[in-house]
């Protein structure tokens, strides 16, 4: 008899996602430990008995906590879900668009600078309208959709003053028109469950800005993409952001490692928490068996 997983949820504030998830660990029987990453202090030389799990699923809502976590606790031996790899991977937008042209899967045109002047060119060759975006940051923030050369000009400078890291590069993206919406979908390993159409009158589609959310059939053809762009950054549980071009089919607008799903479960009719958690037990008992068997040779 398999002995039960030893599992914990790193997060931060709780939100609705947290709680589902507990709701889910729960209804199977399996206990799990809550961590809230603003009480603990990890050290990486040494693992204390409270830090021996089969599996830890990161659910911080700060990306730089969650990160910085992840990364102590692979130190540790602890194995995450996901890995610092693939946080790090989707947390740069930058870093996600050169996985995914690594790896051949299309997305909207990119071009990358790193001063005013440089930038106001790269736009250029883009054309109008494009969107400049930061190269780390969530929830549709700080997003602008340039028009014209005075728009583009007013808002490098404004960047220029700014001055933070946030500032630092110029993320410059071909702006595609999505007729009031894009495609959310949600892959766990190389399988995708569920997803959503994001629809808006404004051009910034995300939920978190009132985007509404319906359900979207799951053709092959997303399923094959999402499949693809999640080996690109590393696999896990994963948000694929979609954009469906007339001439170009479907095109890899980001990837999110440290998904929300409140607004999905309902539309979709898929227990996503549910299917996460399950994907967690399964991880944390491969873990736990690798433990317990015994070493060649060894009697």
């Amino acid at each position: 008899m398999n002995p039960t997983p030893r599992i914990a949820i790193v997060h931060g504030p709780l939100r609705v996602e947290e709680r589902l998830l507990f709701a889910a660990f729960d209804a199977r029987g399996i206990p799990v430990d809550r961590i809230d990453d603003r009480t603990i202090v990890l050290n990486p030389d040494s693992s204390p008995p409270n830090w021996r799990y089969d599996a830890v699923l990161a659910r911080g809502v700060a990306q730089q906590r969650t990160f910085h976590t992840v990364t102590m606790l692979e130190a540790l031996g602890v194995p995450t879900i996901n890995a610092s790899s693939t946080l790090e991977a989707c947390n740069d937008k930058l870093r996600t668009s050169a996985l995914l042209a690594r790896a051949g899967i299309p997305q909207p045109r990119l071009q990358v600078a790193f001063t005013p002047e440089s930038a106001l060119v790269a736009i250029e060759e883009v054309g109008y309208p494009v969107v400049l975006k930061p190269a780390i940051g969530s929830w549709g923030r700080l997003l602008a959709k340039l028009n014209d050369r005075e728009a583009a000009e007013a808002v490098l400078e404004h960047k220029q003053t700014l001055g933070s890291f946030h500032h630092g590069t110029f993320y410059i993206q071909e702006y595609i028109e999505k007729n009031g919406r894009d495609i959310r979908a949600f892959v766990i390993g190389d399988e995708t469950i569920a997803a959503i159409y994001r629809s808006s009158c404004h051009w910034i589609t995300n939920t978190a800005r009132g985007g509404q959310a319906s359900n979207c059939p799951v053709t092959p053809e997303i399923a094959e993409i999402c499949a693809r762009a999640s080996r690109a950054v590393g696999g896990g549980i994963l948000a694929v952001d979609l954009f469906e071009h007339p001439e170009r089919g479907l095109l890899v607008n980001e990837v999110n490692a440290t998904m929300e799903f409140r607004n999905s479960i309902d539309t979709t009719g898929v227990d996503i928490p549910g299917r996460i958690v399950d994907y967690v037990v399964a991880t944390a008992r491969e873990t736990s068996r690798r433990t317990l068997e015994p070493v060649a040779g060894r009697a």
